[in-house]
């Protein structure tokens, strides 16, 4: 709906954006969608602003929506930010504030993803897909980051074990609302 207002979008660019490689608005034809797996967006901003890279950059989304549906842009679309292997380039990252299985991550005793996402949330988030829609013609697919990176690791509380990777969104992401909502295609690793 191009009459629509956008939404609103705080600013708030990582310190090493300009390091982040540049890329064309024509190269994005995915949306992936995330939860920090943390308890508040200030943790996400201290993980997202730790240099992991000889590039000087770090791990994090272009996007970030809070709780309570407050959008922040962290990383601008002309850039790529990392924060899903190998897809990277062609795509956006969104990322929804959940704890997840916060802070124990790849224990086997607590991979329950059992926050559910609030209203205000996806309303934002569905917002912002359409938003994003019209503005990246480009724009196809949408996956979640468990679709993507389904590589397992050695539990840590058990190396006998392994257990998921990466679980996000999770089992109680809204994925018929959203997915009724946009033109978006599920894309499926």
């Amino acid at each position: 709906m191009p009459d629509r207002a956008p939404p609103a979008i705080a600013q708030q660019p990582l310190p090493y954006q300009d390091r982040l490689a540049a890329r064309a608005p024509a190269q994005i034809d995915l949306v992936v969608i995330h939860c920090t797996e943390l308890p508040d967006l200030a943790m996400a901003r201290t993980y997202g602003e730790r240099v992991l890279y000889d590039s000087g950059s770090g791990n994090s989304g272009h996007y970030y929506i809070d709780r309570d549906g407050r959008i922040v842009q962290y990383v601008p679309l002309a850039r790529v930010a990392h924060h899903v292997s190998g897809y990277n380039p062609r795509s956006i990252g969104i990322e929804l504030v959940n704890r997840g299985r916060y802070p124990h991550w790849l224990d086997s005793r607590h991979q329950a993803m059992d926050e559910p996402y609030s209203e205000a949330q996806v309303a934002a988030l569905i917002d912002l897909l359409q938003h994003l829609c019209e503005q990246v013609p480009s724009l196809r697919h949408i996956a979640g980051h468990e679709w993507l990176d389904t590589r397992e690791e050695v539990a840590s509380d058990d190396p006998e074990r392994r257990v998921p990777r990466k679980r996000d969104p999770g089992p109680l992401f809204p994925w018929p609302r959203v997915l009724a909502a946009t033109p978006l295609q599920a894309l499926r690793g």
